[in-house]
């Protein structure tokens, strides 16, 4: 009987080791992703882009108006009155008037007759210079007009383009801002993600990395449990439990005996894994991997004769270990 116990107690070890191996392996694995995506997101974040202000280069514009009141005038202001014609004429009229008297003169007309005659001449040089008067204040009126329309469409013209030529530098210049706004915005999404891309690769390998701690745990708790069956079928129930109490003393659990601990996670049956180092160097050196003993189910848990308690790690889905 003891044999065929200690034939199955040596398939469970050699199971278990094959299972712990690439446990092993896929834990190795893990952590060597996990810590190549932390790389990639420490490297994202810190060539992250800096922060611009797109509309430094902005320039006033104002510099392309100008003042256009000097170039309205009133042209109505130099309109004159010409007497030049009026006064020609009535020159006319009257070396006329005159010949004409001496006309009368001469045959002998009554006085009369030169009246009536210089009447009519005046009435007709009256006539005529009030002719041309009329005609060059009105060509003067026409003139002041069109000169006006001109003034109001160059004034008209120049603001146009004034309008234009800011409004252009206006857009260029906004789509010069925009631009800048554009690429910051594409680049600083893109870091985001590659951000967000790696911290999510951290977080997966990291849990792939504590489940195959996990299961390298319960397979050596597997190599465990088959080498306390041979122990037990070859040597005795009280070899077994000696063996069992050396172990155990060599991995005190007492969270009194720890420092630096973290956590690393959590056993598929929820107990809480922890890094620590013993304060003592006589217990071990470096860090190791295990449970406190204050957060564990008590049929696990040896009070031991010096005050500190000890773990029955074998009763648990927790690998003690060297990390």
């Amino acid at each position: 009987m003891a044999a065929l116990t200690a034939v199955a107690a040596a398939a469970v070890v050699g199971a278990g080791a094959v299972a712990a191996g690439k446990a092993k392996k896929a834990e190795r694995r893990a952590r060597n992703e996990k810590n190549d995506a932390k790389t990639g997101m420490l490297a994202a974040i810190r060539d992250r882009q800096d922060i611009i202000n797109p509309y430094t280069g902005i320039t006033d514009l104002s510099g392309l108006a100008s003042d256009l009141s000097s170039q309205i005038t009133n042209p109505f202001n130099n309109l004159q009155v010409s007497t030049a014609a009026a006064e020609m004429q009535a020159e006319e009229a009257d070396i006329a008037l005159a010949n004409t008297l001496d006309t009368l003169e001469m045959t002998g007309a009554s006085a009369g007759g030169a009246t009536a005659l210089a009447m009519a001449a005046l009435k007709s040089k009256k006539g005529v210079a009030a002719s041309i008067e009329e005609q060059e204040a009105r060509n003067a009126e026409l003139k002041a007009r069109g000169e006006q329309h001109a003034i109001g469409a160059r004034v008209a013209a120049t603001t146009r383009y004034q309008d234009v030529a800011i409004a252009q530098g206006t857009r260029a210049e906004d789509a010069a801002a925009q631009g800048e706004i554009f690429q910051f915005q594409a680049q600083e999404a893109r870091t985001n993600n590659d951000i967000n891309m790696y911290q999510s690769m951290y977080q997966g390998f990291a849990q792939q990395e504590n489940q195959a701690a996990i299961a390298g745990s319960q397979a050596w708790g597997q190599v465990a449990s088959g080498l306390g069956s041979v122990a037990t079928a070859g040597l005795g129930v009280k070899a077994s439990q000696n063996n069992l109490a050396a172990a155990q003393l060599n991995n005190p659990s007492d969270r009194r005996l720890k420092k630096n601990i973290q956590l690393l996670g959590q056993s598929p049956n929820g107990l809480k894994i922890y890094a620590f180092e013993y304060i003592n160097k006589i217990f071990g050196e470096g860090i190791w991997q295990g449970v406190m003993s204050d957060e564990i189910p008590s049929g696990a848990v040896i009070k031991h004769s010096d005050g500190y308690d000890r773990v029955d790690y074998s009763k648990l889905d927790v690998e003690f270990k060297r990390i």
